[in-house]
């Protein structure tokens, strides 16, 4: 009997992945453009982060008063900060899948990408101009003075731009202080699912864990505090007034099929067969009430039984 349960069970699970499959397919093949976009800029930003390496210079770190009130996690204890932000970032790509699996499906992923993409691409097309505004020497540990990865050599070719150093380009970066990249990505995926989130208890931890990001970047000297602070409103600014320009995404709880998504043919003809007796009845909701009726002294009868007994009472 637990096996022959268990079996049901992953074939309903099996038929739900390969619904959301095809519905996301659908969506795919028509928002594919503006995702690619999304997805070229990360490279473009990730490109533009280390273009300002070149020009950093290191020197003296600057007065901050979160380096006076955090005290130093040291390079030992840096990791913290990454994999408190790997866990934000894994937690809430699994999260944007749920509907591929749970039955309680709120979102579509594609159009929620879509929104997270966007939300990306202004804060970080803010971020490349900010830091190449100004180049701030860098509190840490690898673009301190003394440190080889401080400064980097003038390229040799084009490809060596190009290619970015992936992954220790991005890792041991310098210059690209305000505002930290690290919260940009935090802060929206928080924001995103304080909307469109449904555990309350889940909401309250994802700003807890912001915070924590915050002052752990702070304490493991990645970032001087006015790049956390300017990430805080800045990415908070960007989502309120580009999420206004966005189209709402159609909300799945109710189960009512989206808009966007084509018609079965078999929802079609029985509309089409709803819309003809509505006609023929008169514009009637009621497909059922289908009985003649006949007009008798100006007065409009349910059934030509009635008029035979009518007459007959009055002896006509």
């Amino acid at each position: 009997m637990t096996l022959y349960v268990a079996r049901e069970a992953s074939k309903q699970l099996w038929k739900r992945i390969c619904k959301e499959v095809s519905i996301e397919i659908l969506l795919l093949a028509e928002k594919w453009k503006l995702l690619l976009a999304g997805l070229i800029f990360q490279y473009i930003h990730g490109l533009a982060a280390r273009g300002v390496h070149y020009f950093h210079r290191p020197g003296p770190t600057l007065q901050d008063v979160g380096f006076y009130l955090l005290p130093e996690l040291g390079k030992e204890r840096a990791y913290i900060s990454e994999t408190v932000f790997t866990f934000v970032f894994f937690s809430f790509v699994l999260w944007t899948f749920h509907p591929f699996i749970f039955q309680s499906k709120k979102i579509y992923t594609v159009l929620l990408w879509r929104r997270v993409l966007a939300f990306l691409v202004a804060s970080q097309f803010l971020r490349i101009i900010t830091f190449y505004s100004t180049q701030l020497p860098g509190p840490n540990y690898h673009c301190r003075e003394g440190s080889p990865l401080a400064t980097l050599p003038r390229p040799e070719s084009v490809l060596e731009v190009l290619f970015i150093n992936f992954p220790s380009g991005v890792i041991y970066g310098c210059g690209d202080l305000i505002f930290s990249s690290h919260m940009i990505f935090t802060l929206v995926f928080v924001l995103t699912y304080q909307k469109y989130g449904t555990r309350r208890d889940i909401k309250l931890l994802a700003w807890l864990t912001a915070v924590t990001q915050s002052l752990l970047i702070i304490a493991s000297r990645k970032h001087y505090t006015v790049d956390v602070v300017v990430a805080w409103y800045t990415v908070n600014l960007v989502v309120f007034f580009v999420d206004k320009k966005l189209p709402e995404l159609p909300d799945r709880t109710n189960g009512t099929p989206s808009p966007l998504l084509p018609l079965v043919t078999k929802d079609k003809d029985s509309r089409t067969k709803e819309e003809h007796h509505k006609l023929l009845n008169g514009n009637s909701g009621d497909t059922v009430d289908w009985r003649p009726r006949v007009q008798v002294n100006g007065k409009i009868l349910e059934d030509a039984n009635s008029v035979h007994a009518d007459t007959t009472l009055n002896g006509t």
